[in-house]
């Protein structure tokens, strides 16, 4: 009886043993892109990954986004009026703008603007390959290499329109972008006349807002004229990358808004 016991005994730790061998190969057989994958998940408050949209802050920041594709006759005068109002602004730009005004990305950049990837021809990413994907957003980062430097170590992207789906995230995740939206779009785009712009920016702005505009969208400059005086009284107008949080935060997978769970080392 005791013989027969043992040898159950030993056959169960034989092969509780291999079971354990067994999961070892498969963690470290396990892709290191699965794992990033899977940590990148504990970001969001659930299971869907979602771009930033807005964040949460107590201390009045917002950030003024400027998107770029086409055209330029208004970009000289917008730099004189961001300099005249000593803001920071910070501007998503297509690839192909990039390549055709050098002249006003070294303008840009010797502001002390900051310029983000908005992919390189401006394309509708839901409908790319990964391949695809990745050749728009590392084509447009080698350009904006070439002229300026962020000490932010997570890359911001904004996809043209707005558009975005889980491979879109996954895969810009992976090669270190944080992809960021607004909360409160200007519909400058849409034309609807100085008085609505300002009123819809008048009437929604709030703490963590990220707000877009577009920089050769209709009466631009004078709207921002107008609209920038009045949200200074109350808001301070930071780069984008100063005002999401680095580390420390969760994004809500809902909403999109980023929260900050605790400071980081810089007190952020």
């Amino acid at each position: 009886m005791y013989n027969r016991t043992n040898k159950i005994f030993q056959l169960f730790n034989l092969k509780l043993a291999s079971f354990f061998i067994l999961i070892l190969i498969f963690v470290f057989s396990f892709p290191v892109s699965a794992f990033e994958a899977i940590n990148y998940y504990k970001e969001y408050s659930g299971s869907r990954m979602v771009p930033i949209y807005q964040v949460e802050r107590a201390d009045n920041k917002i950030t003024l986004t400027v998107d770029g594709a086409w055209g330029s006759s208004k970009t000289e005068a917008l730099l004189e009026l961001f300099a005249a109002e000593d803001i920071p602004v910070s501007f998503f730009f297509a690839g192909i703008w990039l390549e055709n005004h050098p002249e006003l990305v070294k303008k840009i950049t010797d502001a002390g603007h900051q310029i983000y990837n908005h992919s390189y021809s401006h394309p509708h990413f839901n409908y790319l390959t990964e391949a695809e994907i990745k050749e728009e957003l590392l084509k447009t980062e080698a350009i904006i290499d070439n002229y300026q430097q962020s000490e932010l170590k997570t890359k911001l992207f904004r996809p043209p329109y707005g558009e975005y789906n889980q491979q879109l995230i996954k895969i810009a995740r992976k090669l270190d972008y944080q992809i960021v939206q607004w909360s409160l779009d200007s519909h400058d785009w849409m034309d609807p006349g100085e008085n609505y712009i300002k009123d819809r920016i008048k009437n929604n702005i709030n703490a963590g807002d990220i707000l877009l505009f577009h920089n050769n969208s209709n009466n631009i400059v004078e709207i921002l004229s107008e609209i920038i005086p009045m949200l200074k009284q109350e808001y301070e107008f930071v780069k984008i990358e100063d005002l999401i949080y680095n580390n420390n935060y969760e994004i809500n997978s809902l909403t999109g808004v980023q929260t900050k769970i605790k400071d980081d080392d810089n007190g952020n």
